[in-house]
């Protein structure tokens, strides 16, 4: 029992440092993915499709999904 408790350390380890680096990288890119929602907003936009009801989000909201999206593909390879 106590050789599967080592084993799995390491793991919990290295998920936390993945989890503070996505925070880091988060934090990092946030302040670009705010001004592009931001642009996103100030220029003419599409129209609205049909049959779909329109949910918008904050700008902030918008940033962080935007960001939290993008942010997986760092870690990718």
């Amino acid at each position: 029992m106590g050789a599967v408790m080592q084993r799995s350390m390491p793991a919990a380890s290295r998920l936390h440092s993945e989890a503070i680096q996505f925070r880091i990288i988060l934090a990092a890119t946030y302040p670009f993915f705010l001004a592009a929602a931001m642009v996103q907003r100030v220029r003419p936009g599409q129209a609205p499709r049909r049959g779909l009801p329109a949910v918008r989000r904050s700008v902030f909201g918008e940033a962080k999904a935007m960001a939290v999206s993008a942010i997986p593909f760092a870690f990718m390879g």
